[in-house]
């Protein structure tokens, strides 16, 4: 084995929340954080990232003046051990914009687009771990085969920390929580 295929050491251990902040902002990009190990994303489909976009816009635009809609930063969901996960699209607390780490409780939703390679932890793992962190709204966008995005959307149970199943919407989101936002990702 050369030099060169030796995998670096921050693949091999844990890193901490106090080593993962002194990364510079392109060292962050592209991964997440589980358990203190880092998680490499594959680069998204134009698609993917277009969803994510006129979610973000139009989530951005209904929020009022109280909630930003954003794409791709970190969402701190524990400090030990480090858990940053990268939602797609966030909803978060206009009076935290500066405030870094964004924290669950400065989260109202999280939204993932699923891709190819994304499926289970999109759709098992990080549902559960956004519920467990108690962000009240998770929605999860489908690729459909037919081109038209299916929006399965979810709302928190605080009592136990799980979600309840909430609206589908194929093409069209007509959502009316966590405020009333109408738009057509049937039109890509």
């Amino acid at each position: 084995m050369t030099a060169e295929m030796v995998a670096p050491a921050w693949m091999h251990t844990q890193i901490s929340a106090e080593q993962y902040d002194s990364w510079s902002e392109e060292q962050c990009a592209g991964i997440e954080i589980v358990d203190g190990m880092v998680v490499v994303s594959p680069s998204a489909s134009k698609r993917h990232n277009r969803l994510a976009r006129i979610l973000a816009n139009a989530l951005d635009a209904a929020a009022g003046p109280d909630w930003n809609a954003d794409t791709d930063f970190d969402v701190r969901l524990q400090d030990v051990p480090l858990t940053n996960r990268r939602p797609d699209v966030t909803v978060y607390r206009a009076e935290t914009i500066d405030l870094t780490p964004t924290r669950p409780e400065h989260v109202l939703l999280v939204i993932e687009v699923v891709s190819p390679g994304s499926e289970t932890t999109d759709r098992i793992v990080k549902v559960d771990q956004y519920a467990k962190a108690g962000i009240p709204f998770y929605w999860r966008i489908e690729q459909a085969a037919t081109g038209v995005p299916i929006v399965y959307t979810y709302v928190l149970d605080p009592a136990n920390r799980t979600y309840r199943e909430g609206d589908v919407f194929t093409g069209v989101v007509k959502a009316v929580a966590p405020f009333s936002v109408t738009v057509d990702l049937g039109v890509m």
